[in-house]
């Protein structure tokens, strides 16, 4: 196997091990957790899961733009731009859910518009971030 294939075999190995691993989180995990257990018990477990979930699309976007470098520049920029926004997601936006999450908890009323329009803005940020790898995955086959 030459250079060129190895690169492309493993960057399609990285960017479907973080494809795959954010799909099994976001629809697999996450809801089973609150199938599983009651909502006061699930968010917990979630807040305490989160930072994990975004250091491995850190981890593996940022190693994934590595590899497509030699590969795609195009994509390695998309994957770049994935780990950027990991990062601004598990840096900035996740306490700022979790303060919010917690004020509404406290029954503060404006805290719980607060918590959905940031947890909706994660949760387009995150299918923005799949977009971007499944694109970086099409444009490889």
């Amino acid at each position: 196997m030459e250079i060129g294939e190895t690169m492309t075999s493993f960057a399609l190995l990285t960017a479907s091990t973080l494809f795959g691993g954010m799909m099994l989180f976001s629809f697999g995990f996450a809801a089973f957790v609150f199938k599983a257990m009651p909502a006061d018990q699930a968010g917990a477990v979630l807040r305490e899961a989160f930072p994990w979930y975004y250091l491995f699309v850190v981890a593996f976007s940022a190693l994934a733009a590595v590899v497509f470098t030699w590969v795609d520049p195009f994509s390695a920029a998309l994957l770049a731009l994935t780990a950027a926004s990991a990062i601004y997601a598990r840096q900035g936006l996740m306490p700022r859910i979790n303060r919010a999450r917690d004020a509404q908890l406290a029954g503060d009323a404006a805290a719980k518009r607060r918590f959905g329009r940031l947890h909706g803005a994660s949760v387009v940020l995150k299918f923005i971030q799949l977009g971007a790898i499944g694109w970086a995955l099409v444009r490889l086959i």
